[in-house]
């Protein structure tokens, strides 16, 4: 998704410079690896989750599957991040991973017909131990994800508060509490953002 608040742009921005921000180049963002030696690096941290995120790692899913497998069989935890418009195939979903999915909104100024997928949402959904996650800034978000709940199946809810600053998310998630807690979803905030602000990682 090319959404106006995501913040990994160097992910999927190759068309220059968008919305005041730099241009990213491909051959300067993306290097192929062989899942074996991402499967070393990824071992090297020493830490029993790994989420696989992106971009849009279910773009990728058939190479993802033997990285999966190694990872599960070594005892780590894999969860994959996703915008929840690919279906998974039955071969990923038998490695035993776990779907974080966050839809776009119709803030993030993508279509509808690209940002929803209602066969992808239903067939996610449907899988143990997803959970979704919708960025939300208004009461108007909150209603266009109970239309989801209602049409695609989409829970457990947690809803994380859009902003780019500390000052934007906290905005937000105090405009937002009082509704979530009412609607009987789970609340969360943007903790990258609290300590690394706008920092981008390596």
């Amino acid at each position: 998704m090319s959404c106006r608040w995501c913040d990994t742009p160097y992910t999927w921005d190759w068309t220059g410079v968008s919305d005041g921000r730099r241009a990213y180049n491909p051959r300067d963002e993306l290097h192929p690896t062989p899942w074996h030696e991402v499967f070393e690096q990824l071992r090297s941290y020493n830490v029993p989750l790994i989420v696989i995120s992106g971009g849009e790692p279910l773009s990728q899913q058939t190479r993802l599957v033997p990285l999966i497998r190694a990872l599960v069989a070594t005892g780590h935890r894999v969860e994959i991040e996703s915008n929840g418009t690919i279906v998974p195939r039955s071969e990923l979903i038998a490695t035993g991973v776990r779907f974080n999915i966050s839809p776009k909104l119709a803030h993030s100024g993508d279509r509808e017909e690209r940002r929803i997928v209602p066969e992808a949402l239903i067939a996610l959904a449907a899988v143990p131990g997803t959970v979704f996650k919708y960025v939300c800034r208004t009461r108007a978000d909150l209603d266009e994800v109970a239309d989801h709940v209602n049409h695609y199946g989409t829970t457990p809810v947690w809803v994380m508060p859009e902003g780019q600053t500390s000052e934007e998310t906290n905005r937000h998630l105090a405009a937002l509490g009082d509704d979530v807690i009412a609607r009987g979803w789970n609340l969360t905030t943007r903790l990258h953002v609290a300590v690394w602000g706008d920092k981008r990682g390596v």
